[in-house]
């Protein structure tokens, strides 16, 4: 069977490493990455853009690239010269105009840290973004540049990804086994919820995107909202880490700390689950996976 071409952007970070693993067969991907000693490609310069996306034949740019350390992010706050907001909004502004010239589909793939974390219920599609960080802030701000435009677009959101195999970028998951086999685990919080993404179900949904040539905004996590606290008790239990998990209080921390933080990033994923042909499995069902 002939590969299907694709073309990506943070192809080989934590998500876009197990896409590409996991469809190696179907696709063939070509990334555009800086770190290409073949030929490196910077998004946040035009004319490297166009040069790539207009000698591909991909029909499909899956946008994964981000600057994501958020700390980092608030750091650079309002910041248009930082690494942040050039990486976030101008690269994916470059993509879009070049994806508009050449007749290309952009998926973009976003963040629940596009909300202000003051909902007491799931987010839903139609809630309004309301950033309360700079990390957040750009990842909206290209959100906006991407539907604004005439092309053919899917944004994706996803909130605390993880995968069941461990990889250089810790994830949510790994972090809390690391934190417990060190046995240093600070205390998680009780009050803060969240909706932990399976990124081994989050590259299926990818793939169903492009099958389906599906376009508009979707949340892609699982669907779950767990707290630190219930997630962390859950890894315990599942993996048998025999780790005395204590409760920690997201609002007394807020009290010495400057950075803002929301209470809840938690979303659901009703508009597109309906319309998937597999199944997404629970967020427990992903732990016991876990290859330890």
């Amino acid at each position: 069977m002939n590969k299907i071409p694709l073309l990506g952007t943070g192809l080989n970070g934590l998500v876009g490493s197990k896409f590409t693993a996991d469809f190696a067969d179907k696709y063939d991907f070509d990334n555009m990455d800086l770190r290409n000693p073949l030929r490196p490609v910077d998004i946040t310069n035009e004319k490297q853009v166009r040069s790539v996306l207009t000698a591909s034949e991909a029909k499909f740019v899956v946008h994964m690239a981000a600057f994501t350390d958020v700390t980092g992010a608030w750091q650079q706050t309002d910041d248009e010269n930082g690494a942040c907001y050039k990486v976030n909004v101008k690269g994916t502004e470059n993509l879009v105009k070049i994806c508009a010239e050449t007749g290309k589909h952009l998926i973009y793939l976003s963040t629940a840290y596009v909300f202000d974390g003051e909902k007491k219920e799931r987010y839903v599609e139609t809630d309004k973004t309301n950033p309360i960080e700079w990390y957040g802030k750009t990842k909206a701000l290209a959100e906006e540049a991407i539907q604004n435009s005439n092309i053919d677009w899917t944004i994706l959101r996803i909130d605390q990804p993880f995968r069941n195999d461990a990889f250089e970028k810790v994830d949510t998951l790994h972090r809390v086994i690391d934190g417990m086999k060190s046995g240093k685990l600070y205390p998680q919080f009780g009050d803060h919820h969240f909706g932990p993404t399976y990124i081994n179900d989050f590259v299926k949904v990818i793939d169903f995107v492009i099958r389906q040539k599906m376009t508009g905004l979707y949340h892609a996590s699982s669907g779950e909202s767990w707290t630190d606290f219930e997630f962390a008790k859950a890894i315990n239990e599942t993996l048998s880490l025999n780790f005395d998990v204590k409760e920690g209080s997201l609002a007394k921390y807020l009290e010495t700390s400057n950075r803002p933080y929301q209470k809840n990033t938690a979303l659901s994923i009703d508009k597109i689950k309906g319309s998937l042909d597999f199944e997404m499995g629970s967020i427990e069902e992903a732990v016991k996976e876990t290859i330890v």
